[in-house]
């Protein structure tokens, strides 16, 4: 129940989740006027990274795709609780979701494959005695002491050849340079999953693609209270008072060729999404290579601007200063009619929604591809369907498109994809009924995993500030893990209550690492 009304003005600046979950928070939790609370996005369209977008004559693309947890994605369900369905009336969107979810069940059979087209046993993680001693050790290491350490500076080259590895990394998108203290938290926060790795069971899926799925409805809830949308405003700086206090006085934009500046007043509230994965990211077609494009990328050059006036936001080069070790590269198939999606079926054993990742363990490019249930569009024809897959390794040489993905054409991506199905004979045939495959190359989509040390990141609201915080997967949230719905909402939960003064409680990190079932399962998993 809401116990008292704020007054004054709320400035989110971005327009993907956090901001989003940010509104809505101010909104149901302190009756905060929809009115007063602005969102500022650089494109002109919401949602950030959570996107889904085309037609069918042009074909349809999601840059990339964000797995849900119902363990645990404490924050995420409880805020969709609160949204409704536009799908299904009396019912909120988490509801949706799980119904959805428990009636299309992820059991993947064909989690890798090698390069013989054989579907892989993958039962056995894979350790040796190393392996498993590594890991253990990783598991109660303190962080302070893994600031600026690679995942491979803790494994021995072994490890990285172990069917563990192989799902680990392409469930999430680690590299062998990621930093180890990522991968300690995924290890921690994701012990539940730990076990079943090789079929992905705790993988929730939406409905449609998270655009649909997720960003619509907080929109329409954000429009039914009035929530006011300022696209193609960018936020070119800060300004902050003099002093100790860190107090934001202005925020500069440009919108179009005309720059402004908004002064904020004493009651008024600042909240910055701090860095973007999917900045500077570019899309071809079936006869077009996606652009490589690492320069200038808005989101960090505004964070280093104000990093650069306090210590107390952190540090962007560690993410956004290595884009070849930061890029990956997805593709999205639209085809006419479903040849392809059942030969993948027959394939896999999976029905189109049933089997999340499938991984090519061998390739060059380390590709996988996702087939999500039908239509993953909410304007997808009944006589289309469409699949999503993306690649690692980008600038390596295919193994029968002999060339680096990111000079790969779309059709190129799917010549290479279609041989290592072993579907050559069907090629042709396959390709008069493609619309489109469109790549999509994105210089730092693993920024956030990047090497770093815990300074780097700064905390949600930093000590001594009045009215500004920080949100998205680039700030510290304890115990938590980057590249997740759940982070991006618990974040913006944290900054509201914070600069709100409120004693609100953010729902906590369940602590299934430290419950003697789920560990007892993870230990015989190592040694399987």
């Amino acid at each position: 129940m809401v116990k008292e009304k704020l007054s004054g003005q709320a400035y989110f600046i971005g327009g993907g989740i956090a901001s989003l979950a940010g509104a809505v928070y101010l909104i149901r939790d302190f009756g905060f006027k929809g009115k007063n609370i602005h969102i500022m996005e650089t494109l002109n369209i919401l949602g950030g990274s959570n996107d889904g977008i085309g037609t069918p004559e042009k074909g349809f693309v999601c840059r990339g795709g964000r797995m849900l947890n119902e363990e645990t994605y404490e924050n995420f369900w409880d805020l969709f609780q609160s949204i409704p369905s536009l799908e299904q009336p009396g019912i909120s969107v988490t509801e949706e979701i799980l119904d959805f979810d428990h009636e299309h069940p992820t059991h993947a059979n064909a989690r890798l494959v090698d390069k013989n087209g054989y579907v892989l046993d993958v039962m056995s993680m894979g350790f040796d005695s190393n392996d498993r001693k590594k890991l253990t050790k990783l598991m109660i290491e303190p962080e302070k002491n893994l600031d600026n350490l690679r995942i491979r500076d803790w494994f021995s080259p072994h490890f990285f050849t172990t069917n563990f590895w192989y799902m680990w990394q392409t469930t999430f998108a680690f590299q062998e340079w990621s930093s180890v203290c990522e991968l300690k938290r995924y290890m921690n926060r994701m012990i539940y999953e730990f076990s079943r790795i090789q079929t992905l069971e705790g993988v929730t899926r939406t409905r449609f693609n998270q655009y649909d799925s997720l960003i619509l409805p907080l929109k329409k809830y954000l429009e039914e209270h009035d929530v006011d949308f300022d696209l193609k405003c960018t936020v070119t700086d800060i300004d902050f008072k003099d002093g100790d206090e860190i107090a934001v006085s202005k925020i500069h934009y440009k919108r179009g060729n005309k720059s402004g500046t908004i002064s904020l007043k004493k009651k008024d509230m600042c909240f910055l999404t701090c860095g973007c994965i999917t900045d500077n990211s570019d899309e071809g077609d079936f006869k077009t290579p996606a652009r490589y494009l690492p320069e200038n990328p808005p989101s960090a050059d505004l964070w280093r601007k104000i990093a650069a006036k306090r210590s107390e936001f952190g540090n962007p080069e560690p993410f956004f200063g290595h884009p070849d070790e930061t890029k990956w590269e997805s593709f999205t198939v639209t085809s006419n009619g479903d040849k392809l999606l059942k030969m993948i079926e027959k394939f896999s054993r999976n029905i189109a929604g049933s089997g999340a990742l499938m991984t090519f363990k061998d390739s060059a490019w380390r590709m996988s591809i996702v087939v999500a249930a039908q239509p993953h569009f909410k304007n997808q024809p009944e006589n289309q369907t469409i699949f999503w897959g993306y690649g690692l390794y980008t600038d390596r040489f295919g193994d029968f498109v002999k060339k680096p993905m990111i000079d790969c054409t779309g059709e190129e991506i799917l010549t290479e994809l279609l041989h290592h199905l072993h579907f050559e004979e069907e090629i042709d045939d396959i390709m008069k009924d493609v619309v489109n495959v469109i790549p999509c190359m994105m210089p730092y989509i693993d920024a956030l995993f990047q090497c770093r040390a815990k300074a780097d990141r700064p905390k949600v609201v930093p000590a001594n500030s009045k009215n500004f915080a920080l949100i998205g997967q680039f700030v510290e949230i304890p115990k938590d893990m980057v590249f997740t719905e759940e982070y991006s909402v618990r974040t913006a939960r944290y900054a509201v209550y914070k600069l709100t003064g409120s004693n609100k409680k953010v729902l906590p990190v369940t602590p299934y690492n430290k419950q003697p079932e789920v560990l007892l399962r993870a230990l015989n998993t190592m040694y399987r």
